[in-house]
């Protein structure tokens, strides 16, 4: 069989002789889509010259380098985060991405703003998690100013929303948790609050609306003042021990934030796993396995392939726009009980 010509990839391609020559010879006046297009084609057909247009493809790929400054590596769903990051950005056909991820272990506030400042030395576009504070917030600012895009990650830094924002509506988080325990619970009682801190902006809209849903729908209920655990589990399970002797006759807990895995472990020795309504955040192997023998209720959770393609889109985007714009995307959250992990 003669083998395929120019005119015979046009075809397949979609596209006019004159493009798949543009192609061949690296000119710059092709879009990207069509690019892509005729390289796929020439793989379909069995191009001879696939090599060298896969080449030229990939030498017009913008290419960017993003960065993303994340909580404790010792916490599994920050690794999680981190490997969803990386596989989106290894997705990305339009553009080559170089991913650099950095992990903090001192969560200081001058600590976060420093690694902030030197992860955006060398980078197009920079996501953070991070709780809010006077010095994080002026060094996102610096960094803003010298036109690099910062993206607030999992939980937002600005309450007026200037800052781009991937994640949840965390108050509907805090709502749906409240309903959980409510309709849940055989009679009203006492509901335990554990919390990381209420620094991190996404914690304290949980909180409210955790609070609100009890306020306008079932003010039976006595809700107990929040305990911090620091993002330490720790801490968590000291906190969640006292709690549990304090309070024998506790209904409910909802815990959100760092130290999921010290409130298990404390639930666990006191006897009271199975015995309340409880509910925490994220799904790892510590709350699949609580899901599973009745110490969780249930489990709300970051759908983190999502969110991670969301941020890398959003970033290309924002890199490439020459005019201001949001890039925020909300993203529905995942819920887990015993019978659907």
């Amino acid at each position: 069989m003669d083998r395929p010509t120019i005119p015979d990839l046009a075809k397949a391609a979609g596209v006019s002789v004159s493009t798949v020559n543009r192609v061949i010879s690296g000119e710059g006046s092709v879009s990207a889509g069509k690019r892509t297009a005729v390289m796929e084609a020439a793989e379909r057909i069995g191009f001879y010259g696939l090599v060298a247009i896969q080449s030229r493809v990939a030498a017009s790929r913008p290419k960017f380098r993003f960065g993303a400054l994340l909580l404790q590596p010792h916490r599994p769903f920050y690794q999680n985060v981190a490997a969803a990051l990386r596989a989106a950005a290894a997705e990305v056909t339009e553009a080559e991405i170089e991913m650099r991820i950095e992990f903090l272990d001192d969560l200081s506030p001058q600590t976060t703003a420093d690694a902030a400042r030197a992860l955006a030395e060398h980078g197009h576009a920079i996501a953070i998690t991070s709780a809010v504070h006077p010095q994080i917030i002026h060094a996102v600012e610096e960094i803003a100013a010298k036109g690099i895009h910062v993206f607030a990650f999992i939980t937002q830094l600005s309450a007026a929303g200037q800052m781009h924002y991937i994640g949840l509506d965390n108050w509907k988080v805090g709502r749906t948790s409240a309903w959980t325990i409510a309709n849940h619970c055989k009679n009203p009682g006492k509901i335990g609050i554990i919390t990381g801190s209420h620094r991190y902006r996404n914690q304290e809209m949980k909180e409210i609306g955790f609070r609100s849903y009890f306020r306008e729908n079932e003010p039976d209920f006595t809700l107990l003042e929040p305990l911090s655990t620091y993002e330490s589990s720790a801490v968590a399970q000291e906190v969640t021990e006292k709690l549990l002797t304090d309070h024998p006759d506790l209904a409910g807990l909802y815990i959100t934030g760092g130290g999921i895995s010290g409130a298990i472990a404390a639930l666990r020795s006191h006897r009271g796993a199975g015995k309340m309504v409880v509910v925490g955040d994220e799904l790892t192997n510590v709350t699949r396995a609580a899901l599973l023998d009745g110490t969780l209720t249930l489990v709300i959770s970051h759908p983190l392939d999502r969110m991670a393609r969301d941020l890398i889109k959003g970033m290309v985007k924002a890199s490439t726009t020459r005019h201001g714009g949001n890039w925020s995307s909300v993203t529905a959250f995942d819920m887990h009980n015993s019978e659907n992990i």
